[in-house]
């Protein structure tokens, strides 16, 4: 029966280079960074993406919030609650249908969402540090074409 590896970071050969792995790695270590780069500025991811989407988008309907920042609508009235009792986002009735609210973002939380994308940056920073300037525009596309599951310039199929 094999035992277990003192090397923390030991792996099976077949394993270690496949980019499935890798990318799982790489995004649990960024996912770490920013988490804990959030948490130093009282605020979690949702929160980002939420004040994001309201400076970018404006006002909007807490469902269509949900939407724009890709959260989970039982989600986004928790994170709105915090939100709200911080003085970053207000709710007010919809004109056109009372039943629903609009969110709208406070001048406090266009000074926290400023702050956290100096967290952000620091952290992207971090992120790409172990690759060369050079490397990055050319990582960063590529990493984009997977995220979205698109086909290679040229390839039989892509656009």
């Amino acid at each position: 029966m094999p035992t277990e590896s003192t090397n923390k970071e030991a792996m099976p050969a077949r394993v270690r280079d496949l980019p499935t792995w890798l990318l799982g790695r790489a995004a649990a270590h960024s996912h770490r960074l920013l988490a804990a780069g959030f948490a130093e500025a009282g605020a979690h991811g949702y929160h980002y993406r939420l004040l994001a989407a309201l400076e970018e988008f404006g006002p909007a309907s807490q469902a269509a919030l949900g939407r724009h920042a890709g959260i989970d609508r039982s989600d986004v009235v928790a994170a709105l609650n915090e939100l709200a009792g911080l003085g970053h986002i207000r709710r007010t009735p919809d004109p056109t249908d009372r039943r629903r609210n609009i969110v709208s973002i406070t001048p406090a939380g266009l000074r926290q969402l400023s702050r956290l994308d100096g967290v952000l940056a620091r952290v992207q920073e971090r992120v790409l540090a172990p690759l060369p300037e050079a490397d990055r525009g050319p990582f960063l596309a590529a990493l984009s074409r997977l995220a979205a599951g698109q086909e290679p310039p040229g390839a039989p199929g892509a656009p």
